[in-house]
């Protein structure tokens, strides 16, 4: 029995309705003028029951009637009040300008088209078809008819309620300004003395307010000095500025209410104040990626690769720019600017805005390529073209150099993508190479020595490469008798470089105080032929042809003064492993 109940279950539920009075899931209807109008009228008729009977279900029913209206890009989600003010003058306008049948309201075109905008019979209230946005194909009270909902009210508050109307939604006005003396309702430059009062006063207390919250954040930033971080203190200096002047900006949109302003002058106003938080909000938006981007330093500062070091400040910069472009059109979607149409508009003169930013977007893909490819990082030592010096920045559109003579050079990142980077700080080894020259009395025994010590101290050196380097006796120059020293330090930067290079050169010197050999100089012997009255200093003498062959053989293939091999003082590196 109990299985066959089930089995049936599903089709008793089939015909069973939920009862609207409970069901608070009950979508409401904005599929055409005629149900966008129903559903208000019958979402105020319900607050106004639960004003009368203090019953919270029917009072919670001001925010369907609200869900009536274009009003969600006035507004960053905070000011929920002036919503329901809209809501309800605009109640109040209908009740005693028409009594509406909604059943004589169309649903569509004769020809069956939706409609577009339909508008109540002598009025400016109109319907309007929702084309973008997440209302998209919703039928919404217009923008303009919820924003003027007040000044239509003040214009109808005379009149009485109609019969057979809803009767209203219970406004009743605070206070009246017919109270006030007659020199405050007096009228200056379209307000009245007391408005303008009220407008000085607001922005008085406004920046009481905000002095009092920034105060409080100072306050609360002292207590957080204790801790044992530095990063809390850090987000409320960031925040201390914006907070204050966002509780400013809260204060002036309910002034704005409070103070009665309708039509143009609170439009202006009600803008003015959504600037302002929208300022506040971008503000400590833009100082908060600081925060975070240091935090982010101090994290990459730790790991060895220096990838991540180059990422932060482009991840920086990024959120910088992020943060103020998506904040404007946040700004300006709230301010009612229909920032999507704005931006499809800006396709027409696409052409032209792509040929102006050519150059941008070439350094934007040439960053990229310097991220992917990672010809050099932060730190390095690079040439580029007539471009010499240390890389201090990477950035989205140029990298900078530090040149040698502490100038900075900013290279466009597109010319590096297609430029010969030559990176000297990637370098495993550094060479040096230069020649030794030493005079030419210096006897071969001696030069054979001087080049076997240079090796030994080649070989001392814990910072050079052993497998590959160069001590030769290599050339007779002008003046000199010239060694070749050619090898490689491993070192991590020029510093070091030039440190080692220093103590190279350092023992060569002592080794020559050592072995008794002298380097040369620039020199020159001048030689006079003759001198007037007295004999020539070239003398002729007998030259001995075969005694001259027989000193030349001896140096030849088993010669008695042959030494092919050296006297054995030097053993070239190669040859020693």
């Amino acid at each position: 029995m109990k299985y066959l109940l089930l089995l049936f279950l599903p089709f008793c539920l089939l015909g069973t309705e939920l009862n609207p009075a409970v069901n608070p899931l009950k979508p409401i209807r904005l599929d055409n003028p005629r149900d966008t109008m129903a559903s208000f009228l019958s979402a105020m008729n319900d607050y106004r029951e639960g004003l009368k009977t203090k019953n919270q279900a029917k009072l919670q029913r001001l925010s369907d009637a609200t869900r009536c209206l274009q009003l969600e890009e006035t507004k960053f989600g905070l000011i929920d009040e002036v919503d329901s003010q809209a809501a309800i003058f605009l109640k109040e306008v209908i009740d005693r300008v028409i009594v509406v049948d909604t059943e004589k309201i169309p649903i569509a075109n004769e020809d069956g088209s939706p409609l577009l905008r339909w508008r109540l019979r002598n009025t400016e209230i109109d319907i309007v078809l929702i084309e973008d946005g997440r209302n998209r194909g919703k039928y919404l009270f217009s923008r303009d008819t919820a924003l003027r909902a007040q000044e239509y009210f003040r214009k109808v508050e005379k009149f009485p309620y109609l019969a057979g109307s809803g009767q209203g939604a219970g406004y009743k006005r605070p206070w009246s300004p017919t109270q006030l003396p007659a020199w405050a309702r007096r009228t200056y430059l379209i307000l009245p003395a007391w408005q303008w009062g009220g407008i000085f006063l607001a922005i008085l207390v406004g920046f009481i307010i905000k002095t009092i919250v920034q105060h409080l954040a100072h306050t609360f930033g002292r207590i957080t000095a204790k801790t044992k971080t530095q990063w809390d203190d850090r987000i409320i200096e960031s925040i201390e500025g914006p907070i204050g002047l966002f509780a400013a900006a809260l204060f002036w949109f309910y002034a704005i209410h409070l103070l009665g302003f309708d039509g143009g002058v609170q439009r202006t106003l009600t803008y003015l104040a959504t600037t302002v938080t929208g300022i506040a909000f971008i503000a400590a938006a833009y100082r908060l990626v600081d925060v975070f981007t240091d935090y982010l330093k101090t994290v990459t500062d730790k790991t060895d690769s220096m990838l991540d070091d180059q990422m932060v400040p482009l991840l920086k910069k990024a959120l910088r720019v992020f943060v103020v472009v998506m904040g404007i059109l946040l700004l300006a979607q709230n301010l009612g600017i229909q920032v999507m149409s704005v931006l499809a508009g800006l396709g027409l003169g696409g052409l032209a805005f792509a040929l102006a930013a050519k150059d941008t977007c070439a350094n934007l893909f040439g960053s990229i390529m310097i991220l992917i490819d990672r010809p050099f990082q932060i730190g390095d030592w690079v040439i580029i073209g007539d471009t010499e010096g240390t890389v201090e920045e990477i950035g989205f559109r140029s990298t900078r150099v530090r040149t040698f003579y502490n100038s900075l050079i900013s290279v466009p990142n597109s010319v590096l993508a297609n430029a010969n980077v030559d990176n000297m700080g990637r370098r495993e080894y550094r060479r040096i190479k230069t020649l030794l020259g030493l005079t030419y009395d210096t006897p071969a025994e001696k030069v054979e020595a001087f080049t076997e010590g240079v090796k030994n101290i080649i070989k001392a050196n814990p910072y050079t490469r052993k497998d590959y380097y160069h001590v030769v006796f290599n050339s007779y120059g002008d003046c000199s008798l010239n060694i070749l020293l050619y090898c490689f330090l491993k070192v991590p930067d020029w510093a070091n470089e030039l440190v080692e290079r220093q103590k190279i050169f350092l023992e060569i010197l002592r080794l020559a105080e050592e072995l008794g050999v002298d380097f040369a100089f620039p020199t020159q012997s001048l030689h006079i032929e003759s001198f007037p009255e007295k004999e020539g200093l070239r003398k002729p003498h007998h030259i001995d042809a075969k005694l001259l062959s027989e000193q030349a053989a001896a140096f030849g293939v088993g010669g008695a003064k042959a030494k092919p091999g050296g006297h054995g003082i030097f053993v070239p590196p190669f040859k020693e492993q």
